[in-house]
């Protein structure tokens, strides 16, 4: 098909758009067409070209799970970010486009005094990709105060959902199933003491900022955790932890995160998951299973 066709639908459109550019690994070839995104008629309008003329489509936001491969994602990657990222507050909820990102949901349930958000207010990714993997930290996760979900479904119409069927349950939710698009939600929180909300805030942004290595480019958690074991304490009595590959490494600060030390490829983090899933394997008789999406052309 003519790739330039995106352009009548889209007016933010680019090509050879590189993927480091939009992954907290920084790391990712280009994709073919990149589409910034700005509403649920134009995400509708481009999976419609991309399913009549077979050509392959991706949803991305925040990138804050994603190694892409070093060949890039051919086809279109639809971005959903800045350009649908509104959020506000209307009595004990918050209803948030999928763009948003989580910190701007916590700022909402700050400056509105409602609690219920403090754990998953430092994690580094969007709305739409917290419900996707119903992202959580600290013993909170997404599903305790997902409301509702809006998304377009297979067929292009547009749903609204409650909580339970959706199918979240640790790192998983419907959406994984593929031929989906989020495109908002409401939280359903509870009032609270702004002062009370804001000292939790503070403490779970210190314990992740002392434990986690935040200043530098990673996916997050590398791998989920295995029932019964903490994947970053097996990680580290396996001997593995600052072990790398090229510039891929198991963070020093903490063992469940794979980092970038600077101009790491995708290989190289491919190469650690790998190893370290063995090592472990072999080890402790666990298997690890990676948190981390690896997408794009391998």
């Amino acid at each position: 098909m003519d790739i330039n066709f995106f352009e009548k639908i889209s007016g933010n459109i680019k090509y050879n758009e590189p993927m480091s550019a939009h992954t907290t690994f920084r790391i990712g070839g280009a994709a073919d067409v990149f589409a910034d995104v700005s509403s649920a008629d134009e995400i509708r309008a481009l999976i419609n070209v991309c399913r009549e003329n077979k050509y392959p489509y991706m949803i991305v936001g925040n990138g804050s799970n994603l190694l892409v491969s070093d060949n890039g994602i051919r086809g279109l990657v639809i971005h959903i970010g800045k350009n649908m990222s509104g959020v506000r507050a209307e009595g004990e909820r918050i209803y948030a486009e999928a763009g948003a990102l989580m910190s701007a949901a916590a700022a909402a349930c700050l400056e509105n005094g409602l609690t219920g958000f403090e754990p998953m207010s430092g994690i580094p990714g969007t709305i739409g990709g917290g419900v996707f993997m119903n992202a959580g930290a600290y013993g909170g996760e997404m599903s305790q105060v997902i409301e509702t979900v809006t998304y377009l479904d297979k067929t292009g119409e547009i749903i609204t959902e409650e909580c339970e069927k959706l199918g979240l349950g640790y790192r998983k939710s419907k959406f994984q199933n593929g031929g989906y698009v989020i495109l908002s939600c409401v939280l359903k929180l509870k009032s609270g003491d702004k002062n009370e909300i804001k000292a939790a805030m503070a403490d779970y942004r210190a314990r992740r900022n002392a434990k986690q290595p935040v200043t530098m480019p990673s996916a997050g958690s590398a791998f989920k955790r295995p029932e019964g074991y903490f994947a970053g304490k097996l990680i580290q009595d396996a001997g593995l932890r600052g072990f790398r590959i090229g510039g891929a490494q198991i963070s020093e600060l903490h063992s469940g995160f794979i980092v970038n030390t600077g101009g790491a490829a995708a290989v190289d983090v491919d190469a650690l998951i790998r190893h370290t899933q063995k090592t472990v394997y072999d080890k402790f008789g666990v298997a690890l299973e990676p948190e981390i999406r690896r997408v794009g052309d391998w």
